[in-house]
């Protein structure tokens, strides 16, 4: 097969902080590194890694030079060189995933190879590779994702409540994609006839050029990009997380950085409802604010740095906490076996009575705002149904790209529910107008939201909008339908844990032990509960982080029962 190089190479992926992407390690560093690895000659032209393959190797260059190739098709890129003392990978070595780019040595030299588990163990002992490591893996994913290196091509519709759930799960993945709009690329046609795809089938997803999925689920893209193929599910875990949102995420690092063998399953995407979030200002030492999806990414790769094993789009059905070890089934039939299990699934907005809203979801009625959404309704109006602190940060982020930000409350005010720097950017907003004692009542449109309708709940007036876009964000329901009972609720169905637990509850759950249920673990022993799934949980990010260390505390403590 004959190649064609399409771009220039240099020793650098373009883009910020060349030095720090591919940073050249001292003759000290690599000593240490090959201490901990082999060294070996490569040959001239020699693959050392292919697109699509298990990443499971880790090179530095002692002499002689290795490419790093984007492919695509029958044609390549050089997109990156590296020359003596630097170092291959990005963050699929920590996870096993499929490599995005090919690795060659285009010149005959001398390599230092780690396997991933010799580079997870040093990452984790020795501190200033670490960091080098870490960060450069970190800005290379980055770079790979703005270059869309993963040979994933979406084709769909900006009206398409499917597109935008597969554009929100590569993206939240951090899944290198292309995107093809069929209502305003003008050269889609001819990619709808190579694949014999109609335009009312999309969103379609075609893999390596080859593998068409016609509106796949999440699960079936998952599998067909190989997010979990490197995980073990038999092994026996000392710990499963269920739910990889702030407090999940925390209980997975505190868990694995203390020894634990850490499963964390995830059915959507790492951070949860906060992942969607546009900006969280409030969250300590962050005084810029920062992403729920930027939050929740370094959160997963650390995770994943301590050794911690990610299963993404696979979500529980069932918890068997009769017999030990305990049991959580999956939806494809799975069973994982866990000694003790973190119950962080969180909680989902709250839907409208409105008759046809489920018509709407996706196709002009979003739960969250993040720049997907906000690239959809630039320069028009939209409506944020909410008081809370997710609302806020959703008007004032939409602000800047619409044309109007309507806030919707049914109440007369924000004050109770609403921190007060939120308060006061949107009244210092000009395209921000809070509605109080307003509601919606209907929804209209084709096959997108079209029309809004909603009424002020004191006067009775009823006013009709030409508006195509509603963010609701109202109220908390638990995501514990799942769970089937197997532990006390409360009558909101919420996870009641430690102190909250009656000795009712206890009675009825068959507590077995002499000592009452440790802070955050429920009526099952070693089953523990936190972030927004719990009962009385504070419903902020620092919590939830909070809740999920301190949880791995008790999860040591039941361990050595």
């Amino acid at each position: 097969m004959t190649y064609t190089i399409t771009a220039s190479a240099s020793t650098a992926l373009p883009g910020e902080q060349p030095d720090r992407m591919f940073p050249k390690l001292s003759a000290e560093q690599v000593a240490r590194i090959a201490s901990h690895g082999e060294t070996r000659r490569v040959k001239a032209g020699e693959v050392l890694s292919e697109v699509g393959e298990e990443t499971t190797r880790f090179f530095v260059v002692k002499t002689g030079r290795i490419d790093v190739v984007k492919v695509s098709g029958d044609a390549e890129e050089v997109i990156a060189i590296c020359r003596t003392g630097q170092f291959t990978g990005e963050v699929n070595l920590l996870s096993g995933r499929r490599a995005l780019v090919r690795l060659r040595a285009s010149e005959p030299g001398q390599t230092i190879e780690l396997h991933r588990d010799q580079l997870v163990n040093l990452v984790q002992t020795d501190s200033e590779l670490s960091e080098i490591f870490m960060r450069a893996f970190i800005l290379r994913r980055m770079e790979l994702i703005e270059r869309r290196a993963g040979d994933v091509v979406l084709v769909g519709s900006s009206h398409s409540a499917g597109t935008l759930r597969l554009r929100e799960f590569l993206t939240r993945n951090a899944q290198p994609y292309a995107c093809v709009d069929v209502e305003r690329d003008p050269s889609v046609q001819e990619l709808l006839d190579r694949f014999q795809i109609h335009a009312e089938e999309v969103p379609i997803v075609i893999y390596h050029g080859q593998q068409v999925l016609r509106n796949p689920s999440n699960e079936e893209l998952a599998d067909c990009l190989g997010f979990n193929e490197a995980i073990d599910r038999t092994q026996l875990r000392d710990l499963v997380v269920v739910g990889a949102g702030p407090a999940g995420l925390s209980a997975a690092v505190y868990g694995a950085s203390e020894g634990l063998d850490v499963l964390l399953l995830e059915t959507n995407a790492p951070g949860g409802q906060a992942g969607s979030s546009s900006r969280i200002e409030n969250y300590l030492g962050f005084p810029n604010g920062i992403s729920g999806q930027e939050l929740a990414a370094r959160a997963y790769t650390q995770a994943q740095k301590f050794g911690a094993r990610v299963l993404i789009a696979k979500s529980a059905t069932r918890l068997l906490g009769n017999q030990k070890p305990y049991i959580i089934e999956i939806d494809e039939g799975s069973r994982i076996r866990a000694r003790a299990v973190i119950i962080a699934t969180g909680a989902q907005y709250r839907k409208l009575a409105i008759p046809n809203l489920s018509q709407f979801e996706g196709a002009g009625v979003y739960y969250g705002a993040s720049f997907i959404e906000a690239q959809l309704c630039g320069g028009q109006e939209v409506i944020v149904v909410g008081g809370g602190n997710s609302a806020g940060q959703a008007a004032v982020f939409l602000s800047r790209t619409v044309k109007r930000v309507h806030v919707l409350v049914r109440s007369g005010g924000l004050a109770e529910t609403m921190s007060r720097y939120l308060i006061r950017r949107m009244e210092d907003n000009p395209a921000i107008v809070l509605r109080t004692h307003t509601e919606i009542v209907e929804l209209e449109g084709d096959d997108h939201l079209q029309r809004v309708r909603w009424r002020n709940n004191q006067s009775g007036k009823t006013e009709t909008h030409d508006i195509c876009h509603a963010f609701l964000m109202t109220g908390a329901v638990p995501n514990t339908q799942w769970l089937n009972g197997c532990v006390a609720l409360d009558d909101k169905g919420f996870i009641r844990t430690g102190p909250d637990l009656s000795k009712d509850d206890l009675t009825a759950a068959q507590w077995s032990l002499s000592r009452n249920p440790y802070f955050l673990e429920t009526s099952i022993p070693a089953v523990f509960a936190v972030g927004d799934v719990r009962a009385g949980n504070l419903k902020r990010v620092a919590s939830a982080v909070g809740e999920g260390s301190n949880a791995v505390s008790f999860v040591h403590r039941v361990l050595n029962e």
